[in-house]
């Protein structure tokens, strides 16, 4: 059983009730349009084999900031055993790869699944399924002054333990790192200083955890001026459907919860992020993608995209926002997309991706837009690629 699917398996159930409600977006809201798929201009890049004998290269996420590129994953070999692997850039043209040393029996086989960078310098989340009752085995990583990117010891709980649910997603911020996903007491974090050495896990926290008006789920977080906002969902009490909701915090440990009006239709932010300073989410809103934005009289619905296909679970892969423009990787359940927004979330064009991706385990499409050029790192489950075009496309 893959790492990512064992990941989300608490999840499952919950998203699958995306597909008993109706499609309809809530009155005023945009949509996508009827215009042609934009056709992004993509030119093919090279990631260089890792170190370690041969085996799949394997793309689960990626990263920018400073001047710096990161994309990383892992190598499967033959076997099936698994290995880290992560490369980067100083043009998003030309990549190496990292060097990865790794402190323990599981660390050597993570799979790095999130990353965040600051100040140039990336840190991660790995995981690797394994033990008795196979539940992923979860490590942090941070890079050092040579480079290298070095597995952080945790005591088991931290990120295991009886009361686990999930680690969801990391963020970097001025403040330092927040990991924001789920334990038994419902939505949790995890804050480190700018080194990334050490994480504490802040859990049962009053308005983040669930409680008397509901349970809290979170999958995504962003640093903001003001410190960090989470986004995610949450069940009320007597209720089948989620409601979306988010979470501010100035410091990762003390949270203020918002809950958006919902309706009867089941509904999640599942991936935020700053559009031009302005917070934007994207998640499920029925039986498609939608989008909502924090306003000066608060957060509103504001579009809707794409529609559930197939019988698989939907969700938002992957954010980005630069140049004016919003770029999402999604799974309708049956495929694999990607859909570019120029006003905020308002309205959205399907665009042309290099490499077709079926929804299923292992296959992942990710993105980094930087100025007026984004990246786009896809994994069909039997090969890996990474591409770059300058602006949508027309």
């Amino acid at each position: 059983m893959s790492v990512r699917r064992v990941i989300a398996v608490f999840g499952l159930v919950a998203l699958l009730l995306a597909g008993c409600d109706g499609p309809g977006a809530p009155s005023g809201a945009g949509s996508t349009t009827a215009a042609a798929p934009l056709r992004p201009g993509w030119q093919a890049l090279t990631l260089p084999a890792p170190p370690g004998g041969p085996g799949r290269p394997l793309v689960r996420d990626a990263a920018s900031c400073a001047g710096r590129w990161f994309v990383v994953g892992g190598v499967v070999d033959a076997e099936g055993g698994t290995r880290p692997a992560a490369w980067t850039s100083v043009d998003g043209t030309t990549w190496t790869v990292l060097s990865v040393r790794p402190d323990s029996f599981y660390g050597r086989q993570n799979v790095f699944l999130s990353a965040a960078c600051r100040d140039g310098q990336v840190a991660l989340i790995g995981a690797k399924v394994g033990g008795a009752h196979g539940y992923p085995r979860v490590s942090t990583w941070r890079q050092v002054a040579d480079g290298a990117l070095v597995e952080v010891q945790a005591p088991f709980e931290t990120y295991g333990g009886p009361t686990a649910v999930n680690v969801s997603r990391l963020a970097a911020g001025p403040r330092g790192w927040l990991i924001v996903g789920n334990r038994s007491a419902g939505a949790a974090s995890w804050v480190a200083a700018p080194d990334a050495a050490e994480f504490a896990l802040v859990e049962g926290a009053p308005e983040l955890a669930s409680d008397a008006v509901g349970v809290t789920w979170a999958f995504d977080a962003v640093a903001t001026p003001s410190g960090w906002l989470a986004v995610g969902g949450l069940l009320p009490a007597g209720r089948i459907d989620r409601d979306p909701a988010v979470w501010s915090s100035p410091d990762g440990r003390s949270w203020r919860r918002t809950v958006l009006p919902g309706g009867s239709e089941y509904e999640e932010l599942q991936r935020v992020v700053l559009a031009d300073g302005v917070p934007v989410a994207v998640g499920l809103r029925g039986g498609t993608f939608g989008v909502w934005r924090q306003e000066a009289a608060g957060w509103v619905a504001v579009g809707t995209f794409g529609r559930r296909a197939g019988g698989g679970v939907p969700g938002v892969g992957s954010l980005v926002s630069s140049g004016g423009s919003l770029f999402a990787a999604v799974t309708d359940g049956a495929r694999h997309s990607v859909w570019v927004s120029t006003d905020r979330g308002g309205s959205w064009r399907e665009a042309t991706m290099p490499l077709d991706v079926p929804a299923g385990v292992d296959r992942d499409v990710t993105l980094v837009a930087v100025g007026d050029r984004w990246w786009l790192a896809a994994d069909d489950g039997t090969r890996a690629g990474l591409w770059w075009a300058a602006g949508a496309g027309a």
